[in-house]
C-alpha cells in the first residue's frame, strides 16, 4: 500500500471521526475535541509560538491511516521536557535553536502515543514511516531538530530506529492493586505513614470543607469562570501566565461527556477550590487546581486524596496527578520512569547531546530507585 504524506495547520481540517478512528490508546489529551478546541479558542496558534503543522498519512483512496499532532515551536514553554540550556547552547555557538519541531500534547505533561496509527496489522509500518517523516521534514525546513515528548514504547522503538535519541525523566504514578476502598489502600502503608495521611484529611474535614463530584459536561458556565479563576492563581503564584483559559475548559467538558471531573471544595456552600481531572483507557489524569486562599492540606485532599478515592471506586488502573513533585512519594505515588526522543540536525551538537543524555538517563535511573526507598508502603510480604 502506497502512502501520501501532507501536513494541515488546523485540525478542523480533518473529519474528527476520521482523526478519532486511529489508535489513540483511548488518551483523552489526543481526541479531536481536545486537540481542535486548542486551536479555535487561541490558546495554539496565532502568536502563542506553537503554530500547528500536523503530520497526516493517507492511502490511494484518500483514507486517513495515520497522524502525528505537531508544532513548530518558537520557544520552549509548555512542553515539561526541558531543553533550555540546548537553546543556550546553540545561541553561544551562533546558531539558532528555534523554530524547532515538537510533536506533543499541548501543555499536557502525559505519556501516550503520538504516531497515530489506524487500527491493523500494518500499524507498525506505519509508525515507522511517520517517524521518517518527523526527521525527513524538520531537515527540509532547516529547523534545528525534532522533539516528540512523553513517549510510548512502541513509538520510542520506532523513533529510535530513525537515529531520534532517547532521554528519561520520571514522574509519579498511583496503581490500584485493587483495592476494596481508601482505608484499604491505606492499610498498606506503615504505620506512621498512615497515620500522617489520615491526620491531613481529618484537617481538611474539621475545617468545615465537603467535596463535591461534579461530571465536567455538567458544569455551567458561571462556576467554570470560578474553577478557572482557581486554577489561574496557583499559575500566577509561580510567576505564570495560564496556558488555557475558561472557554477551553467549557468547551472541551461540553465535547467530551464523560472525560472531565471536577472535585469542587465548599465550605458552607461557597466553592473555595477546585481540582480538574481527565480520564480515558483505564486511567486518571489530574491536571489543574486552585484556591481562593491557602488552607491546610487541601491540596493534598483535593489533587490526590480525592483521585485515589475516584479510581478505586470507579475501578481505574492509574492514577497520574502531574508532574514533579517528591512530595507524591509520601501518599503512595510511585516513581516511574517517561521517554521523549530528539533528533538534532547539527551533527556535533547530536553527539555532544547523545554523551549528556547517557550520563542524565543514569542519573534519572539512580534517582528512581532511591526515591522507591521512601515509598510510604510496608516492607515485607504485606507489600
Amino acid at each position: 500500500m502506497r502512502l501520501h504524506a501532507d501536513h494541515v495547520g488546523r485540525l478542523a481540517q480533518i473529519p474528527a471521526a476520521d482523526w478519532d478512528a486511529l489508535d489513540t490508546g483511548d488518551n483523552p489529551f489526543l481526541s479531536h475535541a481536545f486537540l481542535e478546541a486548542l486551536e479555535s479558542c487561541g490558546c495554539v496558534g496565532g502568536d502563542t509560538g506553537w503554530e500547528p503543522q500536523h503530520v497526516v498519512l493517507r492511502d490511494d483512496a484518500g483514507a486517513l491511516v495515520g497522524a502525528v499532532p505537531r508544532y513548530a515551536k518558537a520557544h520552549s514553554w509548555g512542553e515539561f521536557i526541558f531543553d533550555w540550556s540546548w537553546a543556550q547552547s546553540y545561541a553561544r555557538a551562533g546558531l539558532g535553536y528555534y523554530p524547532k519541531q515538537l510533536s506533543a500534547i499541548p501543555f499536557t505533561p502525559v505519556t501516550g502515543p503520538r504516531l497515530l496509527a489506524r487500527h491493523g496489522g500494518d500499524a507498525a509500518d506505519t509508525r515507522a514511516a511517520l517517524a521518517s517523516l518527523l526527521r525527513d521534514t524538520a531537515e527540509r525546513a532547516h529547523m534545528s531538530g525534532a522533539h516528540v515528548n512523553f513517549t510510548t514504547a512502541e513509538d520510542q522503538a520506532a523513533l529510535e530506529a530513525e537515529g531520534f535519541l532517547r532521554r528519561h525523566d520520571c514522574r509519579f504514578l498511583w496503581r490500584n492493586r485493587g483495592y476494596r476502598d481508601f482505608e484499604d489502600f491505606l492499610d498498606a502503608f506503615r504505620a506512621d505513614k498512615r497515620k500522617k495521611a489520615r491526620r491531613e484529611r481529618r484537617r481538611v474535614a474539621e475545617s468545615g470543607v465537603e467535596f463535591r463530584s461534579l461530571a465536567g459536561h455538567e458544569v455551567p458556565g458561571a462556576l467554570w469562570r470560578t474553577i478557572f479563576a482557581f486554577t489561574e492563581r496557583t499559575f500566577l503564584r509561580h510567576g505564570n501566565a495560564h496556558y488555557l483559559s475558561a472557554e477551553f475548559l467549557e468547551r472541551v467538558a461540553q465535547r467530551m461527556p464523560g472525560a472531565i471531573t471536577v472535585k469542587l471544595a465548599e465550605r458552607e456552600g461557597e466553592a473555595i477550590a477546585a481540582a480538574v481531572f481527565f480520564q480515558g483507557g483505564g486511567s486518571l489524569y489530574g491536571r489543574y487546581w486552585g484556591a481562593a486562599a491557602h488552607e491546610d492540606c487541601l491540596h493534598f485532599e483535593a489533587c490526590y486524596y480525592q483521585g485515589i478515592e475516584h479510581c478505586i471506586e470507579h475501578g481505574l488502573e492509574t492514577f497520574d496527578p502531574g508532574t514533579q513533585g517528591e512530595h507524591k512519594l509520601a501518599r503512595g505515588f510511585e516513581p516511574t520512569a517517561t521517554s521523549s526522543a530528539h533528533w538534532l540536525a547539527h551533527e556535533g551538537f547530536r553527539t555532544a547531546v547523545a554523551r549528556y543524555l547517557e550520563r542524565e538517563r543514569a542519573a534519572v535511573d539512580e534517582y528512581i530507585a532511591d526515591a522507591k526507598r521512601h515509598l510510604p508502603f510496608q516492607r515485607g510480604p504485606a507489600s
